[in-house]
């Protein structure tokens, strides 16, 4: 018998299947199903769309899972940018900055640069068209506001969106055409989560007449004709007509589900609703825990970050310091050995105007004992003797004044070099306050005066460029005058002593014609002492 069955089961016709696919907001499915009764389209694959037919009214409250509150921000989305819904335009510039705060995250100006908003559907076409801006400016609108949105999360950026897109005046209201009599007055009957409303057809905003499930005693139809009966018998019976067969059980059904849901929402929840919204506040609440502990690890990142940046601007603004102490330093060395070399051609100066003075002191007196001779000479000598005594006191001047100019440089340079000491010591004090640990360790060996220098060359010392480039001026000028006054002395003394010499041959002239005439003349003898004697 086992082995019959086993045939049988062989012999069975395989059952016929259709593909299908699911289209949700965010992704598609495919999979097969077996044919039953119903009638099955030729279409392969036959598509489903996966969208929420009742609207909740109020979001916070009844959309318990993340999925569900995803999958209902993304359709309710799409309304409202194909102008299913209407909206304002600056309720939708706010709309779209919660929808980009869900899809980017917080606004960061260093990553989300100018025109990244560019591939991205966030407002009706109807908004853009109503005003005569460029979408540079739109992002402009949405980024203000999206700034703002800073450490809000997906859901919750999701579910701000939502509470404002529920408020809008045709969000979750299924239209319908229908006429109220058989004269065909073509009106629009909504159907949503409050209950039903009368349009007229060119206004789907402000309905003309309302009647909420909770004053509903009855809504009966029969084949094209509606009849809502109110819970106030006083009141009057509304029928209405509506032509097409399916759009009238699609009426029916939402009208039921609505009708079913506004009163199971005026209720207890049950246990199994209690339940999902106990875990979805518990996921919600572990959620939370979890954000505000990735916000503190962020935030002492950042913290960390700014504070490796702050030394890193420190040791960058040390390093620059130290860079100008450095060049300062060698600068005020650079002034100390100019002064030292001014105060030695000082000095060198004052020898030689004390040496000349000598020599002009010396040929005065010289003159002064060849000047006693005869009248002319004295006077002529007399002459020379004050131009020589003038010219010995001018140079005696100018040498005290060089003595005094080389005792002022020398003690320039001794406060350059207190300077430069001072400047060492306040180095090697801030390096070792600042810099205890960028400093190599102390050698075995016996200390380098080199290193001693190279961390006091960080200081910045009194001496500037401008000094040192005076201090050089100052003593090539002098330097320059010293030597066109020296020239100009030396030509004074060759003149004098050309001079001198021309006197001295003058002299030995009049000497040997002195002489000579010693020889030739007699003597003189008064006539008071001569006596008569033989020759």
């Amino acid at each position: 018998p086992a082995v019959t069955m086993s045939i049988l089961g062989l012999k069975k016709k395989q059952a016929k299947t259709f593909k299908v696919k699911v289209s949700t907001m965010d992704a598609e499915m495919e999979f097969s199903c077996e044919v039953l009764d119903q009638e099955v389209p030729k279409d392969s694959p036959i598509t489903f769309h996966f969208l929420a037919k009742f609207f909740p009214e109020k979001v916070e409250d009844e959309l318990v899972q993340e999925i569900t509150q995803h999958l209902f921000f993304l359709q309710v989305k799409k309304q409202i940018l194909d102008e299913e819904i209407f909206c304002s335009p600056e309720a939708s510039v706010l709309l779209a900055s919660y929808a980009v705060q869900a899809k980017y995250g917080d606004y960061d100006p260093n990553f989300h640069k100018p025109g990244f908003l560019a591939q991205d559907e966030l407002l009706p076409k109807r908004v853009l068209m109503q005003y005569q801006m460029t979408p540079d400016m739109w992002e402009e609108k949405i980024t203000a506001w999206y700034a703002e949105h800073r450490n809000i999360t997906r859901d919750e950026a999701e579910m701000e969106y939502l509470k404002i897109a529920q408020d809008l005046e045709m969000y979750g209201v299924s239209y319908f055409s229908i006429t109220q009599n058989k004269r065909d007055t073509e009106l629009l009957l909504g159907v949503d989560a409050q209950g039903l409303h009368i349009y007229s057809p060119n206004n789907k905003l402000s309905p003309n007449k309302s009647f909420p499930w909770s004053g509903i005693r009855n809504i009966s139809y029969s084949e094209k004709e509606f009849t809502i009966k109110p819970l106030d018998k006083k009141k009057e019976v509304f029928k209405f007509y509506s032509s097409q067969l399916r759009v009238n059980k699609l009426i029916l059904q939402l009208c039921i589900g609505n009708h079913d849901l506004f009163m199971r929402r005026r209720k207890v929840d049950s246990i199994e609703v209690q339940q999902m919204k106990a875990q979805a506040k518990e996921e919600k609440a572990r959620k939370k825990v979890e954000r505000q502990i990735l916000a503190r690890e962020k935030q002492m990142r950042e913290e960390a970050e700014r504070a490796k940046e702050e030394m890193e601007h420190r040791l960058f603004q040390l390093q620059d310091e130290a860079r100008m102490a450095n060049e300062a330093l060698l600068r005020s060395e650079e002034t100390a050995d100019l002064l030292a070399e001014k105060a030695q051609i000082a000095e060198e100066e004052a020898k030689l105007l004390a040496h000349k003075a000598a020599e002009a002191e010396h040929e005065r007196q010289r003159l002064e004992v060849t000047a006693l001779k005869t009248k002319e000479e004295k006077r002529l000598m007399e002459q020379k003797m004050r131009e020589a005594e003038q010219l010995a006191v001018k140079l005696v001047e100018q040498s005290e004044r060089r003595l005094k100019e080389a005792d002022h440089l020398k003690q320039d340079l001794n406060e350059a070099k207190d300077a430069e000491r001072r400047a060492k010591q306040k180095l090697l004090e801030i390096t070792k306050s600042t810099y205890p640990v960028m400093l190599p360790p102390p050698s075995t060996g016996p200390e380098n005066p080199d290193r001693t220098v190279d961390m006091a060359s960080s200081i910045r010392m009194d001496f500037k460029d401008s000094d040192m480039k005076r201090l050089s001026m100052e003593i090539e000028r002098e330097r320059l005058e010293y030597m066109e006054k020296s020239k100009h002395l030396q030509d004074q003394l060759k003149e004098l002593k050309s001079e001198i010499e021309s006197l001295k041959l003058e002299e030995q002239h009049q000497a040997g014609l002195y002489s000579l005439r010693s020889y030739t003349e007699p003597p003189y003898i008064p006539h008071s002492n001569v006596r008569n004697t033989p020759a």
